[in-house]
């Protein structure tokens, strides 16, 4: 009797090659060249500036889209509207109570430095100032803020790069479609492919990040060489090592107590977001992977999707501390300091003012301006100063007003109980790596609160 040979086992899908690794590779080496460029040959740095200024503008580009399509499907696809206001009344809560402490450690740490003390500011300075409180008044006052949040049209909130308008848009669209129940699953559908073909465009782009790193590191070393900064080195440090003690200290301490999740592990589940930013002084270029990621990570998508864009126009802790030690740096070195009182009274007006700057370009530096001119005009010309070394501090500034609208999705997730605690666990471990190739998951993982996709039973 003849024994059949054992069956062979089918083979297993080649998996694919994750080659994105050489993509952050690249962007440190192009980094590192567009230093030495802008060293020995300033004029040829100053010329290519105009590569990171388009890559950020190709990543602004699709903001909009993702921001409209994320909102879109986590809110039409949660049955009971109370969810969404839940969600969003917790986040503008902590927003508040946490862009009040970073106000309140950078003034801490701003009045113990003193760094301005001793300066004696140029007249190369004069002017600079003034033009940027110019643009600051593009973003208008704060009843021109509110209704600039309501577009002209129902497709030019995608169109005009207003992150509050896709925002605003995106929760009509998601409400409106959740009222309409199984008839709007097809439209539901639709959007659900549309979301899959932006993050391609997206990832198709990101591949030119070695380029624009390139050429915004070669612009702003070629403008400043290493002199601006070594001036201003003990402002420079202070603010980095506030923003430091403030997302591992603050930051940190909140999230292991309501989440129970380690800082440490989340910086280095988000480290090539912090490198894309590091390259391009920019959060916006890491919002559409951070809406990813944190989908990933097991926070339900109507959280994700209402916290973090909104949290890229409310919550900017960053932008607080730079303000703080910014305003105390420039009274200091005009020899002119300013009290207890007038530092509270116009650095609370400076976060008013940086949610309407929120998006316009240089928001930090024009915000700053737009402050003193309204409170202490006599400073305004200080601003020139600061100019040299923005570009290096918004580095900081970027990186932690990312830093803090991660946690805030964490940590809103957790009060709202939206999140899924063992994915986290297990993401954080690497036992659930992310798709660095897609960047969508084709079948999310259920996680507490979450109601059904289009098309899948709950």
């Amino acid at each position: 009797m003849s024994v059949s040979a054992d069956p062979q086992p089918a083979p297993s899908p080649a998996r694919r090659r994750d080659r994105t690794h050489w993509l952050y590779i690249a962007v440190i080496a192009a980094v590192v060249v567009g230093v030495i460029v802008g060293l020995v040959a300033p004029e040829v740095g100053k010329s290519v500036g105009v590569l990171g200024t388009m890559f950020v503008n190709l990543i602004k580009m699709m903001i909009g889209p993702i921001i409209f399509c994320t909102i879109v499907l986590g809110i039409g696809s949660v049955r009971k509207a109370t969810t969404v206001g839940k969600v969003g009344g917790l986040a503008f809560c902590y927003f508040l109570v946490m862009s009040t402490v970073a106000l309140a450690i950078g003034l801490v740490v701003g009045n113990l430095l003193d760094p301005g003390s001793g300066m004696h500011l140029t007249d190369k300075t004069a002017g600079q100032g003034a033009a940027l409180a110019e643009k600051a008044h593009e973003a208008g006052g704060l009843m021109e803020f509110v209704e600039h949040i309501i577009p002209n049209t129902l497709l030019s909130a995608l169109t005009e790069g207003s992150v509050l308008q896709a925002l605003f848009v995106a929760l009509l669209v998601g409400f409106a479609l959740q009222g309409m129940g199984s008839s709007g699953e097809p439209i539901l559908r639709g959007i659900e492919y549309l979301q899959k073909l932006v993050f391609k465009v997206l990832i198709m782009i990101l591949w030119l990040a070695p380029i624009g790193a390139f050429g915004a590191i070669a612009n702003v070393v070629g403008q400043t060489g290493w002199t601006a900064v070594t001036q201003l080195l003990t402002l420079m440090l202070g603010f980095y090592v506030t923003c430091v003690v403030f997302v591992f200290g603050v930051l940190g301490v909140l999230l292991r107590a309501v989440s129970r999740v380690s800082i440490f592990k989340l910086v280095r589940y988000l480290a090539r977001e912090y490198l894309l930013i590091f390259s391009t002084s920019s959060s916006e270029s890491a919002l559409p992977r951070l809406i990813a990621k944190m989908e990933h990570l097991g926070v339900d998508r109507s959280t994700v999707g209402v916290v973090v864009p909104t949290g890229y126009s409310f919550n900017l802790d960053g932008t607080a501390i730079y303000l703080t030690m910014a305003s105390l740096f420039i009274s200091d070195a005009m020899g002119d300091p300013l009290s207890i009182g007038e530092q509270i009274s116009l650095l609370v007006f400076m976060i008013i003012a940086s949610k309407g700057a929120a998006g316009v370009s240089g928001a930090g530096l024009a915000t700053l301006a737009a402050g003193l001119q309204s409170h202490r005009p006599e400073l305004l010309d200080g601003v020139g100063l600061i100019v040299g070394i923005d570009r290096f501090m918004s580095e900081a500034r970027a990186v932690t007003n990312f830093s803090g609208n991660a946690v805030a999705t964490l940590l809103v997730g957790s009060w709202t109980h939206t999140v899924d605690q063992a994915k986290v666990d297990a993401v954080l471990r690497g036992d659930d790596p992310f798709d660095e190739l897609t960047m969508v998951d084709d079948h999310p993982a259920r996680t507490p609160g979450r109601a059904s996709v289009v098309g899948e039973p709950l």
